[in-house]
């Protein structure tokens, strides 16, 4: 039960400050995030689509609280989307946004994040990609499916992200599905309630397969966010029983994790998108991916001890 905890210092200025001041910690933190500026990540992108892997990238902060700092988010994925257009990448590089990111949270937060989030949508519609929206926590989903609807408008490939651990997501997967959305499916990273969300990993897992078949059995587009062997395999026979095609559903894994597993199933001819942040407000992001994994934390300690 370390998760909630982890997550609670995730938002605790004193533990940011002794984090990011132990001596290990960059060098733990670029196992996750490998670098923090458009410059450091277009090598990191060149190599990994080299090697046929496909990317989302995510720009990493979510601490807005003023609408300048939304407008200068929404300006640093539109400086990394014109740097990506000459690579000429096209779908193999997508955006994964936080809507907190756009400012969302702010008064009048729902229009404020859809006027910043669609010029990213436009400007990655015009290189040849698209966005993807993440889902926070269960109080902004609402706003979040939303502007994803104002957005397939006119960008239909716009994506989106939903949680298996929520009571609510079987029932948004049905009508994802039907809609022929692109629909990434995570078990979910936020600390949330009894009253909205499954509190037990075997619960959590049965929901995220019951929904998962739902995507694959629907007209849209499954992005399977796991790092599960088991989920992994239950994809592919849920994949081969609903007639799918290895390109008409995609993996998505984090970078930095499982990576000869992200070329594994780029060898059997699966399409393996990396999720991949980089940026200099890397806390938040690297705290819950210690939360999500007793692995990740287990490494963190390790280096603390022999590197310190």
């Amino acid at each position: 039960m370390l998760g909630p905890v982890i997550l609670a210092a995730s938002r605790s200025d004193r533990m940011r400050r002794l984090v990011s001041a132990a001596p290990v910690t960059k060098q733990v933190v670029d196992r996750f995030i490998p670098g923090e500026t458009v410059d450091e990540i277009l090598p990191v992108i060149e190599e990994l689509t080299g090697n046929g892997l496909e990317l989302t990238m995510d720009v990493v902060g979510e601490d807005i609280t003023t609408p300048e700092q939304a407008a200068a988010a929404r300006d640093a994925y539109l400086e990394l989307i014109g740097r990506l257009g000459p690579l000429e990448l096209g779908t193999r590089a997508e955006m994964s946004v936080k809507l907190s990111m756009f400012g969302q949270a702010l008064p009048g937060g729902h229009e404020l994040a859809l006027a910043n989030v669609r010029p990213v949508v436009e400007a990655a519609a015009a290189t040849g990609t698209t966005v993807t929206l993440d889902a926070e926590d269960h109080t902004t989903l609402d706003s979040m499916f939303a502007i994803h609807d104002e957005l397939r408008g006119n960008f239909p490939q716009t994506g989106c992200v939903i949680q298996a651990y929520l009571f609510r997501t079987e029932e948004d997967a049905r009508r994802l599905a039907a809609n022929g959305s692109r629909v990434r499916l995570v078990k979910g990273a936020y600390k949330e309630p009894a009253e909205v969300a499954h509190q037990h990993k075997h619960a959590i897992d049965k929901a995220y397969v019951r929904i998962l078949r739902t995507l694959m059995e629907g007209e849209g587009y499954p992005m399977i966010g796991s790092h599960d062997p088991r989920l992994i395999s239950i994809t592919q026979e849920l994949a081969r029983t609903a007639g799918r095609k290895l390109d008409e559903y995609e993996f998505q894994m984090l970078y930095g994790i499982r990576g000869e597993e992200h070329l594994r199933l780029v060898a059997e001819g699966h399409r393996m998108r990396v999720y991949t942040a980089y940026g200099t407000d890397w806390y938040g992001y690297f705290m819950r991916r210690l939360a999500e994994k007793p692995a990740n934390l287990r490494f963190f300690l390790r280096s603390m001890v022999s590197k310190g």
